[in-house]
């Protein structure tokens, strides 16, 4: 269910015209979808565009989505992570009728693994991890029958039911399907289907000591809740021989269908999960939440709201082809939304004080300044004003270039809102560094008053001194330095090799590392200054322009009351421009 009003309906894509087809024919009478995330792991934008394709196209059909958590590997997974893809997916604005578990099926997953022996088709095997996997063979080699490939049913079933009784230690044996080890598709070559692991189970306790892979558990988690159709991302296509024939023989009533679409990738941008979670392991983050990450939460702090990123992933579209996104489209996304939503503000990211000396001291004045030019109705607000205002240190130099218009020495700017004022003196430091402006305002040119005597060519933000509130400011680029080529699948297709939970456990704990080279280390400068009296008042998501600055979210983790801290979520403006249709 889409808990979103007036939400578009999909483009036309391979995927919607093969349900139409479906359902004119009747081979399919009510269309149900599933999103199916693992919960090893924060969801990310690739996982966005997945779920919208799920919930809409179902939704479209007067259909229904469940939401799965393919709970299948106890080592790498945590109530954390099931509580965080909940969390995400209602905010994107879906809904799901019933919360589904693979654990909820273990049970009968078990059963269809015992028929699978009754009927010669899997075998228990001894074979070590590395045995199994170079026997497996290449991809212009056929692989090597196992020793034990030819147990009797009988000790088969022995073995697979004492597997379960906790006889065996982790490693020792797995049950295998019993397919072809000769097959050119090398995930039909007698592919691991349970492995033993002694690990506590987020939801099912200590109950089972041996679990089913994702590849085996997959199709049947699909066939038992009714799938109509099983859509994941294009790595999963040479899986698909083996997703039909676990179907079929484990003689499933439902008989679902797979059908693969080309995954989201972004420029700059890591979205495997096991490279997110070293980012998270090594500190190079300080969470699955960190505003450089691409996870749906971090990109929640940073500020992006639900509505961006459901327009984003609209205009990806579905197709067949991979391919990777310019960052900049996601970014051109989040300034539609914010541009009408998002009241105007002035803030000082690195300031420099400026002293009216022909000013009253002690005198304040209240401006009025409106909240947002291109939404008349958000109103407007009043903003104080004395002898003494902060401005940006950028927006003075002694000696400028020429067709610099901001303050210099005998120069006049406009104060956005205020008054005309014009720069007589510069105060330095031992140093010689500018620490403070001594100007002069010309109280006839009060913003709004009418005054047409003379122009400027410059227009500067500022905040009033003594109300001003310390703020800080975290300004973020992105943390890859350069595009990071991501072969592999974000949930790793399941072969011959991978056949313990220690040794997934392993391959998830110690990920190449190489892309760690990439990092950018100037991805986040944090800055200090000030802003407007009235942002005391700001909360954690509440979103801001700053006049020249960009859009600013209020962080969640570190603003306290009265100190905001504030993410930069994107500049002003970019040269992207969507393509023409």
């Amino acid at each position: 269910m889409i808990n979103v009003e007036n939400h578009p309906a999909t483009p036309s894509n391979f995927i919607k015209n093969i349900i139409a087809e479906d359902l004119k024919s009747g081979k399919v009478k009510h269309v149900v979808t599933r999103f199916p995330p693992e919960p090893n792991g924060y969801l990310h934008i690739g996982h966005a565009k997945a779920i919208w394709i799920n919930f809409a196209l179902a939704d479209e059909f007067g259909g229904r989505t469940h939401l799965r958590l393919d709970d299948t590997n106890p080592l790498k997974e945590d109530t954390e992570y099931v509580n965080s893809i909940k969390e995400d997916v209602k905010w994107l604005g879906y809904e799901w009728e019933e919360l589904r578990f693979a654990s909820d099926y273990f049970e009968e997953m078990y059963k269809r693994a015992v028929i699978l022996i009754q009927k010669g088709k899997a075998y228990v095997d001894d074979q070590s991890a590395d045995e199994i996997r170079m026997s497996r063979g290449t991809l212009t080699e056929p692989g090597q029958n196992s020793p034990y490939r030819n147990r009797s049913v009988e000790e088969n079933l022995d073995l697979f039911s004492r597997m379960r009784a906790g006889e065996f230690g982790n490693g020792e044996k797995v049950l295998r399907a019993k397919i072809d080890m000769s097959s050119p598709n090398i995930n039909l070559r007698d592919p691991v289907i349970y492995r033993i692991a002694h690990a506590h189970h987020h939801n099912t306790g200590d109950t089972w000591c041996i679990y089913p892979m994702y590849a085996f558990a997959h199709p049947l988690e699909d066939a038992i809740e009714g799938i109509t159709h099983s859509l994941c991302s294009l790595e999963f296509e040479d899986q698909r021989p083996f997703y039909d024939w676990v179907v079929a023989e484990c003689e499933m009533e439902a008989a679902p269908h797979q059908y693969e679409f080309g995954r989201l990738n972004l420029q700059q941008t890591v979205t495997s999960k096991r490279k997110l979670k070293l980012l998270v392991d090594e500190n190079m983050v300080d969470g699955w939440d960190d505003p450089r990450m691409p996870t749906i939460s971090g990109m929640r702090r940073l500020g992006f709201t639900p509505e961006a990123i459901r327009s984003f992933v609209y205009e990806t579209g579905i197709s067949k082809a991979y391919g990777t996104v310019d960052r900049q489209m996601l970014e051109h996304f989040i300034r539609e939304d914010l541009k009408l939503k998002a009241p105007r503000t002035m803030a000082v990211l690195d300031p420099l004080k400026v002293v009216i000396t022909n000013y009253p001291e002690g005198q304040v004045e209240w401006l009025d300044a409106e909240n947002n030019t291109e939404n008349p109705e958000m109103g407007v607000r009043q903003i104080p004003f004395s002898r003494e205002i902060y401005i940006e240190q950028e927006d003075f130099m002694e000696d400028p270039p020429s067709k610099y218009f901001r303050l210099f020495p005998g120069n006049e700017v406009r104060l956005k809102h205020a008054y005309f004022i014009k720069c007589n003196e510069v105060i330095k430091d031992e140093n010689g560094k500018v620490v403070e402006l001594h100007c002069t305002y010309d109280p006839e040119t009060k913003s709004g008053s009418g005054f047409t005597g003379r122009k400027v060519k410059g227009t500067i933000h500022w905040v009033e001194a003594s109300q001003a509130v310390p703020a800080e400011f975290r300004l973020y680029e992105p943390l890859i330095l350069e595009e990071e080529a991501e072969a592999e699948a974000e949930v790793q297709p399941q072969v011959a090799g991978d056949v313990t939970a220690e040794e997934g456990m392993q391959a998830e704990a110690s990920p190449e590392k190489s892309f760690l080279d990439h990092i950018n280390p100037n991805s986040l400068e944090i800055v200090h200054g000030f802003v407007e009296p009235e942002m005391k008042e700001a909360r954690p998501q509440d979103k801001f322009q700053f006049f020249r600055h960009g859009y600013f979210n209020v962080d969640s983790r570190y603003s306290k009351p009265g100190q905001p801290v504030f993410n930069r979520v994107v500049s002003l403006k970019s040269s992207f421009q969507l393509p023409k249709a």
